[in-house]
């Protein structure tokens, strides 16, 4: 058992869960919190010792990590009644996974200073798969001293690791991954939906993709979908929905357009109103279906 660390983990999600039991794979004992107790059974069945609030993990740990879903959950677990910092003693670490406003990252990483607890932002991105492979890229803003101390966790799930700045560098990163992923998606999708309507094999259209200048992982696994029809694995829709939510924030608090990034975001509206929010990314094509005159490709 590695003894240096007393992890806590807080959200075992889809992403979550595997991240924290690849962590116990290294030997690091660890304390889970899930709102969902059911969610906790893989890491329980491991050893992990499972406690009734996040009050309680930080009681049990030096290093916290949560991987909740939005702004609002991170601050309410960090701050909150029976939060983080009413169990954290001074030194320790709270590593927020999750993608949210860089503008919350700051107000918590402030908060939780003034009580001695240190706050390292570090979204990821490589989904599930990642996850479970331990190959994500981990982004991370906070002090750089702490960042290095604590990297050896960060090695146990990911393969590219860096430090991006001070407080909400890592979620402003995350950011700038978001956008660029969902208006890659939209290009696919715009790519596929036009070789469909004329005539071609979109499934033979994304193979020759794959092989030119066009060729991303973006292409190769939502096209890869969107040609299969296979909605169902993946990330939701509506964390997207989020994420493009604060992109736009920090454009418009920067007074930078991003016309791309926009257009995408109504795409994901109308997938929202159409109550596609659960499906896999790939489900974008659907928008570009529904949209045309007669909807005859829309499936």
């Amino acid at each position: 058992m590695t003894t240096a660390f007393k992890l806590g983990f807080i959200g075992l999600g889809v992403m979550g869960r595997p991240m924290a039991l690849n962590l116990m794979k290294a030997g690091y004992a660890m304390t889970v919190y899930a709102r969902r107790p059911e969610s906790a059974v893989p890491l329980l069945d491991k050893g992990a010792s499972v406690v009734a609030t996040p009050a309680d993990v930080a009681r049990r740990s030096n290093v916290v990590f949560s991987l909740v879903t939005s702004s609002a959950d991170s601050e309410q677990i960090a701050l909150g009644a029976n939060g983080i910092v009413e169990g954290a003693t001074a030194g320790t670490v709270l590593i927020d996974m999750a993608t949210i406003s860089p503008l919350v990252t700051r107000r918590i990483a402030h908060a939780l200073s003034e009580r001695g607890i240190e706050h390292v932002d570090a979204p990821v991105s490589g989904g599930p798969a990642g996850a479970q492979t331990a190959t994500l890229a981990i982004m991370a803003g906070g002090k750089l001293a702490v960042f290095e101390r604590i990297k050896p966790l960060f090695d146990c799930l990911g393969k590219t690791v860096l430090h991006m700045g001070d407080h909400g560098a890592g979620q402003t990163t995350k950011a700038c991954n978001q956008l660029a992923l969902t208006v890659t998606a939209q290009a696919a999708a715009e790519a596929l939906t036009l070789a469909r309507r004329c005539g071609l094999d979109p499934a033979r259209v994304h193979e020759v993709l794959m092989g030119g200048v066009a060729a991303s992982r973006v292409l190769e696994l939502f096209g890869k979908r969107m040609v299969s029809r296979d909605f169902g694995q993946g990330i939701d829709t509506r964390l997207y929905h989020k994420d493009l939510g604060i992109v736009l924030d920090l454009a418009q608090e920067s007074g930078l357009p991003l016309p791309a990034g926009a257009v995408v975001k109504q795409q994901i509206n109308a997938l929202m109103g159409a109550g596609d929010g659960g499906a896999d990314f790939s489900v974008l094509i659907r928008a570009l279906e529904r949209a045309t005159a007669n909807g005859k490709d829309g499936r």
